[in-house]
């Protein structure tokens, strides 16, 4: 433990007791001899301004809180292992989108890198120890995410193009946002549409020259959202009105036993070792989608509508190889 982390855990220790604490007690919770915590001690009280006493009678040290002011070290103050955390969740934010958040972090990135140099700790080691592979990612645009970012803080409308991919169509909408989700590594926004009346889900990579108003928004209840947006599986949200029953294998049943894909799913094992699992569903599209990558390691047994449409694609993939 060097100077910096030495200061930071001494001022830890004495914020939070109300007692002297003794030499020998700091010397083992730092874990250094008295010389050091000496010098930790003078470096805390006259270069840092801490109120550090020295209590006779307690033959201990403490804060002296007579003025009624807690005391806080001067300025923003981090140990070492703290900044790296925040370089690996740097990392990871940089990860969700190229380049998003890229321009915001930047300075306070190399703040934070000049300050664990100074200590002799490489920093290259966060870029060269975790990895962050996304899979299936769309292209956002970072100017696009920061103006719907800021009107979504900031509570106000969006004026927006909107190309539906589906019907290959560009649209105008002014939205009031809502919410922005990240799901399956690609950004969303929760929105009420006022050209629809109705609450949406916008894809971010498919808006295209948003204009943040004015006007404020309006504001629907985190309740009325939970329930539009949490009800059924999926993105494609809206209340539930069906329940996907599934069996998977037992050489499936070992990973999906331990997945969630719905809050309100239901999970039981069967005595051949499968696992059954339903959960509220109310657009099929992407449901569709989850229960055919598992191949023949699942079979719908209920609803028949659903069981009749996996079936229907599956023969159509296989179709695709016997021409």
């Amino acid at each position: 433990m060097n100077t910096f982390d030495r200061i930071y855990e001494l001022h830890a220790i004495l914020r939070t007791r109300r007692y002297p604490i003794t030499m020998r007690g700091l010397q083992e919770q730092l874990e250094c001899s008295q010389p050091t915590v000496k010098r930790v001690i003078a470096k805390l009280r006259y270069e840092m301004g801490a109120p550090i006493r020295y209590d006779k009678a307690q033959n201990g040290y403490i804060l002296d809180r007579t003025g009624g002011d807690q005391y806080e070290l001067p300025g923003l103050w981090f140990s070492l292992s703290e900044l790296q955390a925040l370089l690996t969740v740097h990392e990871l934010l940089r990860s969700m989108q190229p380049g998003l958040l890229r321009q915001e972090f930047s300075l306070f990135r190399q703040r934070i890198e000049s300050i664990l140099q100074t200590n002799n700790v490489a920093t290259g080691e966060v870029f060269r120890r975790f990895r962050f592979h996304s899979v299936g990612t769309r292209s956002c645009l970072p100017e696009n995410f920061h103006t719907v970012a800021s009107a979504t803080l900031q509570r106000r409308k969006l004026d927006l193009h909107y190309h539906n991919r589906a019907t290959d169509r560009l649209s105008s909408r002014i939205v009031s946002p809502q919410r922005l989700i990240y799901y399956r590594e690609n950004w969303y926004l929760d929105t009420w549409c006022h050209q629809a009346d109705g609450l949406r889900t916008l894809a971010l990579d498919r808006i295209r020259d948003p204009v943040m108003l004015a006007d404020e928004v309006r504001e629907i209840p985190d309740e009325q959202l939970d329930r539009y947006y949490s009800g059924s599986f999926g993105i494609f949200s809206g209340p539930a009105t069906q329940t996907a029953l599934l069996r998977f294998t037992p050489q499936r049943a070992r990973w999906v036993a331990e997945e969630q894909w719905h809050p309100d799913q239901q999970g039981s094992w069967l005595d051949d070792g499968s696992y059954q699992l339903s959960l509220p569903y109310g657009d099929s599209r992407e449901l569709v989608l989850d229960i055919l990558r598992y191949g023949p390691d699942v079979e719908v047994m209920a609803p028949e509508e659903l069981r009749c449409e996996i079936k229907a694609r599956l023969i159509a993939a296989l179709q695709q190889y016997e021409k």
